[in-house]
């Protein structure tokens, strides 16, 4: 084999990576874009299936970002969703983390098996569940609040995040924590200062799931919330924007970019730790 093969066979592999990653990257861009184009085209170019789908024949518009900014609470709504998000997210590692930490280290053989059945409470469909906690949220007087969302939320956010720990936690080595404890450190102290730093991946996982789970959820947000004032994005969003048989593509398009893309970005930052969270945690 020449020379010149070898510098063929390289520059192959090299054209079929970077067709790959081009192909992928277009795939991953192609929603954002299309939201992004139908959020600012005319009416009369959104239902002109002859035409390009990313060609303006009509100037722009901003007519679509006005109904939804000004003709619905979309800011309030957005708001909502992101107070929820974060008021879930410190919950569930409030609960999840130290739990997690207990059954993969100081549970023995009960610890595995009580974590299958956490993570089994988790795959119950919320649409079972969705009518028994509605009466326990009336119950505690909680109706048409923020409150109900954030109580039930951590209810499937929990368990999940539970048994992905376990795995990560049980994939740090033992003698880092007994080496930690000779040198003076109780449990305690060597779970905060070394155990929560290594497992960052893990719990960064956790808290981009359970942020994720709260702006997709629907059930329990329709069922729980009545008030426009107190809705989620989710839930106003399609209600508000959807009017019998007449959907409004270009607003609902903005909403929904506006809504995800700060998400995208997230997940784009930290999608190593991500990856490495949900691979170590699952394989271990």
């Amino acid at each position: 084999m020449n020379l010149r093969t070898v510098r063929r066979g390289r520059l192959a592999n090299r054209l079929g990576r970077w067709t790959v990653l081009v192909v992928l990257g277009g795939l991953l861009v192609f929603p954002f874009a299309w939201m992004l184009v139908t959020a600012f085209k005319q009416i009369g170019d959104l239902y002109d299936v002859k035409n390009n789908p990313f060609i303006f024949n009509q100037p722009p518009t901003l007519e679509h970002l006005r109904l939804l900014f000004q003709e619905t609470l979309f800011v309030r709504w957005f708001a909502n969703t992101t107070l929820v998000g974060l008021a879930v997210v410190v919950i569930t590692l409030l609960l999840a983390v130290p739990a997690a930490y207990s059954l993969a280290r100081l549970a023995g053989r009960w610890g595995e098996r009580l974590g299958i059945g956490i993570f089994l409470t988790y795959l119950v469909p919320p649409t079972l569940l969705f009518i028994p906690m509605s009466r326990v949220i009336a119950a505690l007087g909680l109706q048409d609040s923020l409150w109900s969302i954030i109580l039930v939320y951590p209810t499937f956010t929990v368990p999940f995040s539970i048994w992905l720990l376990m795995g990560f936690f049980k994939s740090i080595p033992r003698e880092i924590e007994d080496a930690a404890m000779v040198d003076g450190l109780t449990r305690f102290q060597a779970f905060v200062r070394l155990i929560i730093p290594i497992s960052f991946s893990g719990i960064m996982t956790v808290t981009i799931f359970a942020f994720t789970l709260v702006t997709q959820e629907f059930v329990y947000a329709l069922t729980f919330i009545s008030t426009a004032e107190h809705q989620t994005v989710g839930v106003g969003v399609p209600i508000f924007l959807v009017r019998g048989d007449v959907y409004y593509w270009g607003s609902l398009m903005a909403a929904c970019l506006i809504a995800s893309l700060p998400i995208a970005v997230v997940y784009n930052l930290f999608l190593d730790r991500f990856i490495a969270g949900f691979t170590v945690g699952a394989v271990k």
